[in-house]
């Protein structure tokens, strides 16, 4: 369904990026990768599927990289086409607490990034009269948690983004999305499990029943998978008129 397209994926070197970047690679789509850790595991795990694959190590904090970065993309397979703002930091702090410097990098990583990303990729997404941004946000863009400041503004801050970006393409073959998880077991979700286990005096196993019981009634993960393959969806034909939604995969969180 994608082949000739690029995807360029922030954030895709683990987790829920990762899965983004399998699953537009198994419809065919060329793939740039970008993520700090181990390249060389995902790149091949991208490439089984037949695909091009680069990778680009631009620190999504500093907007000048992420010029750098579109401007490899474009080099590399001519322009980008699908847009996936996956990139994202976590804290965990009361709001009086919270370090000035980590609402910062949140703040730079979770939500500018993004806007810098997309406003790169469109004029090239719009003169094709073809695109798709789809921005990663989270329940959290839906909903509050505590000592999740930061995290939380950010993510309602995506989709409001992803809102106005719709809107102001509306008429045009581009379209913008946001997919809102709810837990998913990622290197970052992992780290929190670990701490409530190390908090509670409690098992792994018990720390996660604990944190899937407190937010989501399905009482289970997302995978990045299944998000990779609604991406899929939203680059289908089928999604042509979905514009601006805030799609949660959520096991039932923000139902409640």
């Amino acid at each position: 369904m994608l082949k000739g397209k690029t995807a360029l994926v922030t954030g895709s070197t683990s987790g829920i990026g990762l899965g983004m970047a399998k699953s537009l690679a198994r419809q065919g789509a060329n793939i740039v990768l970008n993520g700090f850790g181990d390249v060389d595991g995902p790149r091949s795990q991208v490439e089984a599927s037949g695909v091009k694959v680069e990778y680009h190590g631009a620190d999504m904090s500093k907007p000048g990289e992420i010029e750098d970065m579109m401007k490899f993309a474009a080099s590399r397979f001519g322009r980008v086409d699908i847009l996936v703002n996956n990139a994202g930091i976590q804290h965990v702090a009361p709001v009086e607490d919270f370090p000035p410097e980590k609402w910062d990098a949140i703040i730079a990583i979770n939500l500018s990034s993004a806007f810098h990303a997309s406003r790169l990729a469109l004029p090239a997404m719009k003169a094709a009269n073809w695109g798709r941004i789809i921005n990663v946000a989270s329940v959290h863009g839906l909903v509050g948690s505590v000592q999740k400041s930061a995290y939380v503004a950010a993510k309602h801050g995506l989709v409001g983004l992803t809102k106005v970006t719709a809107l102001e393409n509306a008429i045009t073959g581009v379209t913008c999305n946001a997919i809102c998880p709810g837990w998913v077991l990622t290197p970052l979700v992992q780290k929190q499990v670990d701490a409530r286990a190390l908090a509670n005096g409690c098992s792994n196993e018990e720390a996660t029943r604990q944190l899937l019981g407190e937010k989501e009634p399905s009482m289970q993960f997302t995978t990045p998978d299944e998000l990779g393959e609604l991406a899929v969806f939203f680059c289908s034909p089928a999604a042509n008129n979905v514009r601006g939604v805030a799609w949660n995969m959520d096991g039932g969180w923000v139902a409640q």
